[in-house]
């Protein structure tokens, strides 16, 4: 059951879900796209001769492997939720860093975009909230419409 679901007020209903976008896996896909590349590689260098070739895909492969078990970790135990009252930021699924700010408590909600986040569709978020601020969620999917739940309110 989802973190949110279990804090729920009795009359709270929630506006928006959302979490991390598929971008946070960047460094597992360029490690996959370099093993590809390795027998390119390895073709201009023909002193590099056995298995070589072989031993550097496998350590490149099992690095790809490793980075996108933590990303994907990450992401699936992560949680931005909008209610009618509350925004929460859950992280962790043993270890858990939970957040909440009352909606009313907010005063901003900056949305930072480059090129590569508005073409693909992800952001970092910053809420700011009366007396204080959150740290920015960054790689978050559809930033615009989380800023947007926060603000109709």
């Amino acid at each position: 059951m989802a973190y949110y679901k279990t804090v729920l007020q009795p009359d709270e209903t929630v506006k928006f879900v959302g979490g991390l976008h598929w971008i946070v896996y960047k460094h597992a896909i360029a490690l996959v796209v370099l093993a590809a590349l390795t027998p390119f590689v390895f073709s201009f260098l023909p002193e590099a001769k056995g298995n070589a070739e072989r031993i550097a895909m496998t350590v490149i492969l099992f690095l790809a492997f490793l980075s996108f078990i933590s990303q994907w970790f990450i992401r699936i135990t992560t949680e931005i939720v909008v209610t009618d009252r509350r925004i929460i930021h859950k992280v962790g699924w043993i270890a858990r860093r939970t957040q909440e700010m009352n909606v009313s408590k907010v005063e901003t909600v900056d949305v930072d975009q480059g090129v590569a986040g508005r073409l693909l569709g992800f952001g970092a978020v910053l809420i700011r909230g009366v007396g204080g601020s959150w740290e920015p969620l960054t790689h978050v999917a559809s930033p615009l419409r989380l800023r947007g739940a926060i603000m109709v309110g």
